[in-house]
C-alpha cells in the first residue's frame, strides 16, 4: 500500500466521524424541536383574589406544576411542555390542594406551538381561556394583540401611533394579532374614566401581547412579549418546571470523539508501520 493510498485512507476515516456528527448533530435539533410546546399562566380578573394553579396531565391526579399565589396581573414564563393533553386547575390561595378547584379548563399542547392560559373575566363569571399565541409574524413585521383586563374602564380603545388596534374592546376581551411595522411607538388605551399612554419598542420579528389592567393610579399597559423571532423559542423553563416532560435526546459527541481519535490513531499507526524496513514487519 502505498502512503498516497495511506492518506486517501486517512481522509476518508477522519470524514466518517464528521458526516455522522452532522447526521446526528441534525437529528438532535430536529429531535430537541419536535413533540413540545410552550404554555405560560396568568391571572387577568381585577376583582378575584390571588389563587394557586395546578397543571395535570390528562388522566393524571398527581399535579405536574403549582404556581402558588397568583395575583391579578401575573404572568408566569413560558415553560416547555410535552405535547399532549392537559388540565389547568384554579383554586384559592393557600386552599388545600385536594380542595374541588373553582375553575379548571383542559389543554391541549401541539408540538411546535405555544399557549397562554388566562383567568379571564369578573368574579362571578370567571373563566379560564386557552389562547394561541403565535409564534412567527410576516417578513419585516411585527405582531400585537390586546388583551382588555381592566374592570374600570369596561370598554377602552388601543392605538398603536395612529393606527387602531382595537376599537371598543369590551372587558374579558382578546383581539386577533395584527402586523405591525416594528418600531418604537406610544401606545394610546383610551375608556370613558380615562386615558393612558405607554411607549414600547417593537422589533421586526417580534409577537407582543398588550394586556390593558386596572393599575395603582389607573390604566396600565402591560407590554408581554410572546415570540422573539421564529428561530427562538418562547423563552422559559425548559423540562424542568412542568416535571421534566420534554423529551431528551443524548448527544453523540461522546462517542464520535472516540470514533475520531481512534481513525486517527489506527491511520497513523498505519503509517508508521509502513515505514519500518522490511525485516521488521
Amino acid at each position: 500500500m502505498t502512503i498516497l493510498r495511506f492518506v486517501r485512507m486517512a481522509a476518508v476515516l477522519l470524514a466518517v466521524p464528521a458526516f455522522l456528527l452532522g447526521i446526528f448533530g441534525a437529528a438532535s435539533a430536529t429531535a430537541s424541536s419536535q413533540g413540545v410546546g410552550w404554555v405560560r399562566l396568568a391571572h387577568f380578573s381585577p376583582n378575584t383574589p390571588a389563587v394557586d394553579v395546578y397543571l395535570y396531565s390528562f388522566g393524571d391526579s398527581s399535579a405536574e406544576m403549582v404556581l402558588h399565589h397568583v395575583a391579578y396581573g401575573d404572568t408566569s414564563p413560558y415553560e416547555t411542555l410535552a405535547a399532549g393533553e392537559y388540565t389547568v386547575a384554579m383554586r384559592a390561595a393557600g386552599a388545600a390542594p385536594t380542595t374541588k378547584p373553582a375553575l379548571s379548563a383542559s389543554l391541549t399542547v401541539k408540538a411546535g406551538r405555544s399557549y397562554t392560559v388566562a383567568g379571564l373575566g369578573p368574579e362571578s363569571g370567571l373563566r379560564l381561556a386557552v389562547l394561541d399565541d403565535q409564534l412567527t409574524p410576516p417578513d419585516g413585521k411585527a405582531l400585537v394583540r390586546v388583551i382588555q383586563a381592566s374592570l374600570q374602564d369596561h370598554v377602552v380603545t388601543v392605538s398603536y401611533g395612529v393606527s387602531a388596534l382595537a376599537t371598543s374592546l369590551a372587558f374579558g376581551s382578546v383581539t386577533v394579532y395584527k402586523s405591525v411595522d416594528p418600531r418604537t411607538v406610544t401606545v394610546h388605551v383610551t375608556g370613558p374614566s380615562e386615558t393612558t399612554s405607554t411607549a414600547i419598542t417593537v422589533a421586526a420579528g417580534t409577537v407582543h401581547t398588550l394586556v390593558v389592567l386596572d393599575g395603582a393610579n389607573g390604566l396600565a399597559i402591560d407590554n408581554l412579549v410572546d415570540a422573539a423571532g421564529s428561530a427562538v423559542p418562547p423563552a422559559g423553563g425548559a423540562a424542568t418546571g412542568f416535571g421534566g416532560t420534554a423529551p431528551h435526546v443524548p448527544s453523540p459527541l461522546p462517542w464520535l470523539v472516540l470514533v475520531a481519535a481512534g481513525s486517527l490513531v489506527a491511520v497513523v499507526g498505519g503509517l508508521g508501520l509502513r515505514r519500518l524496513p522490511r525485516s521488521w514487519a
